[in-house]
C-alpha cells in the first residue's frame, strides 16, 4: 500500500465516506477499480462514475489553459518563455502543456519533462522506443505512480523540443525544502523534483544556452502529500 494514513485522513476530512485501498501502486488500486468494483455497483443497481486521473482528452484540455494563463501574464507584447517545466506522472499534466503550447503557436517551445528514479515510465518509454511498463513504483513521489504512461504522452515526449530529465528522490526532496525555504510554499516530491533544476546549477547544465535575462516558467503542480515534519526530517538529512 502506498497510500500514507495522512492522506487518506484528509480524504475523509473531505467527506469521503469510504476509503480503499488495493495493490502496492496506482496501476493495481485502478484496475480493480474499473474490473472489479464497478462492475459489482453496476450489478447493484448504483451510479459508477469512474474519473481517469490523467489520460484523457478532458484533463488535457483543463491542464492547457494553464498555457494561456501564462501568455496572459506575459502580456500581448512579451516574448514566450525560453523554456518549460513540468512533471510527468502519468502524462495528463505534460499532455495539456503540449496542446497548450500548440493552441497558443509554439509547439516547438523548449519542454523539460521531469520524473523521479523509480516513477521513470517515461523515460523507460523514451529508452526501449516504445511505450513500456515499468515493473513498480519505487520513488517516494507517488503522486508521479503511474507504471505507464498515456501512450500521447509518449507521443509528445518524442519531439525533439521536449527532453526527459531523471532524478533521484533525494534530488526531490532538496527541491522541495528549498522552495520552502525560498517561497514559504510546501510542495510534495513530486513537484520538487521539477523545482529542484533551479538549484545546484542543474538547469544550467541541461540548458547551457540561457542567460540571465532568459525566462524559464515552472509549472508548481503541489501537492498535498507533505507536512513541515516531512520538510524538516529531509533539511536535516541534506
Amino acid at each position: 500500500m502506498s497510500t500514507t494514513a495522512y492522506m487518506i485522513a484528509k480524504i475523509r476530512a473531505a467527506g469521503a465516506e469510504q476509503v480503499i485501498q488495493h495493490g502496492n501502486s496506482w496501476v493495481e488500486a485502478d484496475d480493480y477499480l474499473r474490473h472489479t468494483l464497478i462492475p459489482a455497483a453496476l450489478e447493484k443497481g448504483e451510479e459508477a462514475i469512474y474519473v481517469p486521473p490523467f489520460d484523457d482528452r478532458k484533463v488535457w484540455d483543463g491542464n492547457a489553459t494553464m498555457i494561456q494563463e501564462v501568455f496572459e501574464q506575459l502580456g500581448p507584447d512579451a516574448s514566450p518563455p525560453d523554456a518549460l517545466i513540468c512533471s510527468v506522472g502519468g502524462g495528463g499534466l505534460f499532455c495539456g502543456i503540449m496542446q497548450g503550447l500548440e493552441s497558443a503557436g509554439y509547439p516547438h517551445l523548449q519542454v523539460l519533462a521531469v520524473e523521479t528514479e523509480g516513477a521513470h515510465s517515461l523515460a523507460l518509454s523514451l529508452q526501449e522506443g516504445k511505450l513500456s511498463t515499468l515493473p513498480a513504483i519505487t520513488s517516494i513521489a507517488t503522486s508521479l505512480g503511474a507504471r505507464t504512461v498515456a501512450a500521447q504522452a509518449f507521443a509528445y515526449a518524442q519531439r525533439e523540443s521536449v527532453r526527459s530529465v531523471v532524478l533521484s528522490d533525494e534530488v526531490a526532496k532538496e527541491g522541495c525544502v528549498r522552495f520552502a525555504d525560498d517561497e514559504r510554499i510546501m510542495v510534495e516530491p513530486a513537484c520538487g523534483v521539477s523545482l529542484a533544476l533551479c538549484y545546484q546549477g542543474r538547469l544550467r547544465k541541461l540548458l547551457p544556452h540561457l542567460r540571465e535575462s532568459s525566462r524559464v516558467v515552472i509549472t508548481v503542480c503541489g501537492g498535498s502529500n507533505i507536512t513541515a515534519k516531512m520538510l524538516g526530517d529531509w533539511s536535516s538529512s541534506m
